[in-house]
């Protein structure tokens, strides 16, 4: 399989250098980044160095797509992958609750669209939960003062996040408006959502959490199964905002995609 990257940030260079390594039986045949030059250096670091070229030469050039850019850089891509025909894994998730269309448009020109489980765990579960009735899912985010400053949503309403002393909720609300005041922050809440019972009837919680360093997430899904509860721990990337395993579960997604055996849900 042929597999483009759409930003190249610390998720795309991860994701980059694992194929390159050969840790999925892929090739990276071409890269797209908003700044060109630094996306040729970065290419040129790579033992298998891959194509540094615009939108229609990453579609040209791959059957799958990976976006690890932004909200607003998916919103303006996707229909282009997917009306080529090339399937299309979405890192920022939270633009697909904007553009419910694009499950359709995939169908209609025979290909996929890919929603790692990012940073959390348990979609497996909420999953085969939602098979039967599901009456309530909700996730807390607890970040450092870091993993949320500058997010739109702390910007308009004055918040200093680095004025806490304490653990303290700073928004609650659907999934759908966390996704709008926090795009770069709350993409698990996106999955979480899609995977179950959809944006507005998704709750969550988001607190800064001072003097931590990982972002924590904890899921609780309560129906007719029982109740299900996660909780995990992220050590956060170069990017504070970002968890490690936001790129693993990447990974491990595209490992699944080209293996001929499938685990869990």
């Amino acid at each position: 399989m042929r597999i483009g990257i759409v930003g190249l940030g610390t998720i795309g260079q991860a994701l980059a250098k694992a194929l390159d390594r050969g840790e999925v039986a892929a090739q990276l045949t071409a890269v797209h980044s908003r700044n060109m030059v630094q996306a040729q250096a970065f290419a040129h670091t790579l033992g298998r160095a891959p194509e540094v070229v615009d939108l229609t030469g990453v579609i040209a050039h791959c059957d799958l797509v990976i976006e690890a850019a932004t909200q607003e850089a998916l919103s303006a891509i996707a229909p282009a992958i997917l009306k080529a025909g090339k399937d299309l894994m979405v890192l920022s998730v939270g633009a697909m609750l904007d553009h419910p269309e694009w499950p359709a448009l995939a169908a209609h020109h025979g290909c996929r669209l890919y929603v790692p489980s990012g940073a959390i765990v348990g979609l497996d579960g909420l999953k085969g939960a939602c098979m039967g009735r599901v009456d309530a899912v909700t996730i807390t985010t607890r970040k450092p003062p870091q993993g949320l400053a500058g997010a739109p949503y702390v910007e308009a309403h004055g918040i200093d996040v680095y004025a806490f002393t304490t653990e303290t909720v700073i928004f609650e609300g659907s999934a759908r408006e966390a996704c709008q005041g926090f795009p770069a922050n709350v993409n698990v809440a996106a999955a979480l959502s899609l995977a179950g019972i959809g944006p507005d009837c998704t709750r969550i919680r988001i607190l800064v959490a001072p003097g931590t360093t990982r972002n924590m997430h904890d899921v609780e899904v309560e129906g007719e199964f029982g109740r299900l509860t996660t909780h995990v721990e992220n050590i956060p990337t170069d990017n504070p905002r970002t968890g490690k395993l936001s790129y693993l579960s990447a990974l491990a997604m595209l490992k699944q995609i080209v293996s001929p055996c499938h685990y869990g849900t």
